[in-house]
């Protein structure tokens, strides 16, 4: 598509409040640019599916985010504080109720019929962050700083030091919560008036209004919602994705009231979901798992509807928009190069060019050519100036990262070596580093608080990037330690194995030596031994790897009679424990070295205590041992009954596990 039938895209999207076909989309479209006709169906069709920027109703029609979530009704918890001082902070709670490319301060609330008038509310800015947590924690800093342009500058001034104070829009609620006698235990239902525009409508709801039972329906709907969610579409491209998501499978009733707000059912009702990393950002995934890493740039960094030039560096793992390379044919120019055949040199690490055809190699050159020669004739050194610093700096940034993901796909290193989420990090830098780039493929200079921006976040990028970098010499020098480790001991002798296992969800972790030839059963008891688990629970070991089928077992599930050589042998380095339906647990295979003279597994390493086996999963345990700093408090006393009395969640005693394990296991 063009760039104005993806304008037209969106016009009819945010418009559409009906179920509506491709075909209707497409009519719309070509009445504005009847460009690529006959392409342009299976064009929307990718865009929409690939943005998720609408639901599927059947197998022929699609529904909007307007259409799905207006007039929908949903439900805000003011927090006390908020009550006290008469004001209610917008911040995450219309998501996904309001279109997001509006901020907060720009929504509009009614009360019986009247807009509510915005004020400003002073504090430290760690004081209004949980209020916009739904975005993703990592972002939370970034909707207070665009708040207003004072609060921009503040955080602009020291990238690395949050400002002391700042300012934040918040309703004036004082007339409202006076009128209606508006108490803490309260709540407001909220009508979506308008999704496009952001207008709410308020109602009080007093406390009590709602019975358990139909809350507890909402509830389910909600935690089956954020499964499929999960399940169908993964981690997605962000937070707010995933919550409209969850929305839609969550279905009709999760869309209706009575419901709980969706920031209280989060962080303090349901311990299925939590909010977990994911490289450099966060998302929310079933709690006590971690999200696979890949081994690939994002496939959504590059358009659905691709150009040639775009699709041939797609097909070779470089997910880019022209207007990436445009900014690159702009750096050229501001190097005062002559040979815009350097250009692709940077584009594309050596190796992705050597495996270029000859006519992928002609089309590339050619347009690297054209649009060189097109460029110079408006090339204006004053703006350049200014900007091309920034860009050089930039592309500089992604051709490194570029090169380091295709040297590591080509290493043949098992990714189970590398620090966790490697390639998403790496990934994530490339998408924030080309859409800089997309931003610097113009002429005109941005403002100078916009090139600020620029200036940090690429700052922050490449500190990201260098810490990564020196993690993953680091594995990779581990690795080949490991790989002469195992041709000097030769495939006949006695060897060893490092296996780490970590909690999912905890800060609990070991590390054992036991023999290669010790079998996967060995390795449960081993695991149940060391956190004082007593096998009460069904257990099973697989490789993570996607799952469709929510019923049964996954297609990987590895026989527990399996020897760790026979998974050495199969290239196998990572696994995952899963416990009951609460617990898992990642081992990874580190390395090999020579046998133990006492001939027992053991226990070499650990931190943290193993949670009661009971107990519902990691958020649960989480809550618990942070109430047992809580002197004197209830929350205190009903973890230190499920927790145990003297429970210590920091306490490990290397000791007494290797004790327990010689005792009950002996040798192997």
């Amino acid at each position: 598509m063009t760039i104005t039938q993806e304008d037209a895209l969106y016009d009819f999207l945010e418009n559409a409040t009906d179920s509506f076909t491709i075909d209707d989309v497409a009519s719309f479209i070509r009445m504005v640019d009847s460009q690529g006709a006959r392409r342009l169906g299976g064009e929307i069709y990718s865009f929409i599916n690939a943005r998720n920027l609408a639901f599927r109703v059947d197998k022929k029609h699609l529904i909007s985010r307007r259409g799905c979530f207006e007039p929908v009704p949903f439900v805000i918890y003011p927090s006390r504080t908020e009550i006290m001082n008469g004001i209610l902070i917008p911040g995450h709670r219309c998501i996904p109720f309001a279109n997001p490319v509006l901020l907060p301060q720009e929504y509009t609330f009614l009360w019986k019929g009247e807009a509510v008038s915005y004020t400003t509310t002073e504090g430290p800015p760690e004081d209004f962050y949980p209020y916009y947590s739904l975005f993703g924690e990592e972002y939370a800093p970034q909707y207070v700083a665009r708040d207003n342009p004072e609060n921009e500058s503040a955080f602009n001034g020291d990238p690395y030091e949050d400002p002391p104070e700042v300012s934040v829009h918040t309703l004036d609620m004082r007339n409202v919560y006076r009128v209606s006698s508006f108490v803490p235990g309260d709540v407001f239902a909220v009508k979506t008036v308008d999704w496009k525009n952001g207008v709410f409508e308020l109602d009080r709801i007093p406390e009590g209004s709602w019975s358990r039972t139909e809350l507890y329906d909402w509830f389910e709907a909600a935690e089956a919602g954020f499964r499929f969610a999960f399940e169908y579409k993964g981690p997605g491209s962000s937070t707010e994705e995933q919550i409209a998501l969850a929305y839609w499978y969550g279905g009709k009733r999760m869309r209706e009231l009575p419901a709980y707000a969706l920031d209280d059912f989060l962080y303090n009702r349901t311990e299925q979901i939590e909010t977990v990393p994911y490289g450099i950002e966060t998302r929310f995934w079933y709690a006590g798992k971690e999200i696979p890493d890949q081994v690939h740039l994002y496939a959504d960094q590059a358009p659905p509807d691709r150009t040639i030039v775009e699709e041939i560096l797609f097909r070779h793992g470089i997910p880019v928009s022209e207007y990436v390379i445009q900014s690159y044919i702009r750096d050229s120019l501001f190097r005062k190069e002559e040979d815009p055949g350097l250009i692709l040199e940077r584009i594309a690490p050596e190796p992705i060019i050597t495996d270029l055809n000859r006519d992928e190699k002609k089309y590339l050159s050619h347009y690297l050519e054209e649009v060189f020669i097109e460029f110079s004739l408006s090339y204006s050194p004053f703006s350049e100036r200014i900007m091309g610093p920034v860009r050089q700096r930039v592309a500089e940034m992604h051709t490194a990262v570029v090169e380091l993901i295709d040297h590591l796909k080509r290493s043949g290193i098992n990714g189970a070596w590398f620090p966790k989420h490697t390639f998403v990090i790496l990934s994530q830098i490339q998408g924030h580093a080309a859409g800089v780039l997309e931003d610097l493929d113009m002429d005109e200079i941005p403002e100078q608080a916009e090139l600020d921006a620029m200036e940090n976040s690429l700052d922050s990028m490449l500190e990201t990037y260098e810490d990564i970098r020196c993690l993953i010499e680091e594995a990779t020098e581990s690795f080949r330690r490991s790989a002469i480790s195992v041709v000097r001991h030769g495939p006949n002798a006695l060897d060893w194995l490092s296996v780490q296992a970590r909690l999912g969800g905890t800060d609990v972790w070991r590390r054992f030596l036991l023999p290669s030839s010790a079998s996967l059963k060995d390795l449960h008891e081993i695991i149940q031994t060391s956190f004082g688990w007593s096998a009460q629970y069904p257990c099973r070991f697989f490789e993570e790897k996607p799952r469709r089928d929510l019923a049964g077992p996954p297609a990987n599930s590895i026989r527990t009679d399996t020897v760790l050589e026979e998974l050495d042998a199969r290239g196998i380095m990572e696994l995952i424990y899963e416990y009951g339906n609460n617990w898992n647990v990642r081992l990874l295979f580190l390395f090999r070295q020579e046998a133990d003279e006492t001939g027992r597994p053991c226990c070499v390493e650990g931190e943290g205590a193993g949670p009661p086996e009971t107990l519902s999963g990691p958020l649960r345990f989480r809550r618990l041992a942070a109430a047992l700093s809580r002197e004197g408090s209830p929350e205190q006393k009903q973890a230190k009954t499920e927790l145990g009395a003297d429970f210590d969640p920091s306490a490990f005693d290397l000791d007494a596990c290797n004790a327990e394990l010689k005792k009950r296991y002996g040798t192997l």
